[in-house]
């Protein structure tokens, strides 16, 4: 079952004493705690709670322990996020599109409807395919525009998984990030990255480096410049905490090296990073395959 390109979730509901012979509602109200009982009573009027079969449940449906129900996450006032994402290429196996920035991939935090993967599914070119079968192969920041690959066929996901899994994947981005013309190019940059403090930021750590990236200066600007970052490797953040722990922060980025206020997102300033191409051999016909975005960065006042 699928709600707005939206795969629910599944509960298990446990044999609790205290809710055996009451309401489902009132569990889900207690179990959930961050949602109003106002919240869930919508879903349920909404056709948003259901068994497994996809047998509808109602306000007033009694609490069944064993039972294994569905239910939709919302979001109260998610953020519309006005952007489309653009379809590359579509076969049997992968559908390959520009992802918008600002777009989150999967469902998260305050996003639900309003990412990738449900305006995918949603998509009118893509409804020939089955919904479930539409699975990110890997990710790509919210922040971040650009190419990206996704998985249609079940049956072949694990082999093109393993391609990233054994870093046989080539990736090159392009960033707009202050000029540096005193650095020899193609410039590497090597460190220790570990999860940072909060939990979504990443940070820079003694140690043994774990994190590789190839910095080339394509085009000098004057004050800011346009550049090719390839990442080695694949740590959470990296080209965007390697870029600024040289003095080259990206321009318009919110994180680094300092943390702008919540709620400060300007549809007018994205983040200067595009995931440019994606390269590899094929696992199933050994061919040679490389696709890349058709956005392209401008350099605008920030």
């Amino acid at each position: 079952m699928i709600e707005r390109g939206i795969k629910p979730s599944k509960l298990y509901l446990p044999h609790d004493e205290s809710f055996v012979g009451g309401r489902l509602i009132d569990y889900l109200a207690a179990h959930f705690s961050h949602i109003s009982l106002a919240s869930w009573q919508r879903r349920f009027d909404s056709g948003l709670i259901s068994l497994e079969r996809g047998e509808p449940l109602k306000q007033d449906s009694p609490y069944l322990a064993g039972q294994t129900i569905l239910y939709y996450r919302q979001v109260e006032n998610e953020p519309i996020i006005p952007f489309e994402p653009n379809i590359l290429h579509l076969d049997e196996h992968l559908l390959v599109v520009d992802k918008p920035h600002f777009l989150p991939v999967t469902p998260s935090g305050r996003y639900v409807s309003q990412t990738l993967l449900a305006k995918l599914r949603n998509h009118p070119d893509l409804q020939q395919l089955a919904v479930n079968d539409i699975s990110p192969l890997h990710r790509l920041d919210k922040d971040t525009a650009g190419v990206m690959l996704l998985s249609v066929n079940p049956s072949s996901r694990a082999c093109y998984h393993a391609l990233f899994a054994d870093r046989h994947i080539h990736k090159t981005y392009h960033a707009i990030a202050p000029t540096r013309s005193d650095l020899s190019y193609p410039f590497h940059i090597h460190s220790r990255l570990e999860r940072g403090e909060p939990f979504f930021l990443t940070k820079t750590t003694q140690g043994e480096p774990n994190a590789h990236t190839m910095i080339e200066l394509i085009e000098n600007n004057g004050a800011f410049s346009l550049y090719r970052l390839t990442p080695v490797t694949g740590k959470k953040h990296q080209l965007r905490v390697h870029m600024a722990s040289l003095g080259m922060p990206l321009l318009n980025d919110n994180f680094y090296p300092t943390v702008k206020p919540k709620g400060t997102t300007d549809f007018a300033k994205p983040l200067k990073l595009l995931a440019k191409s994606i390269a590899f051999i094929d696992p199933i016909t050994q061919q040679a395959r490389r696709f890349d975005s058709q956005l392209r960065l401008i350099k605008k006042s920030n």
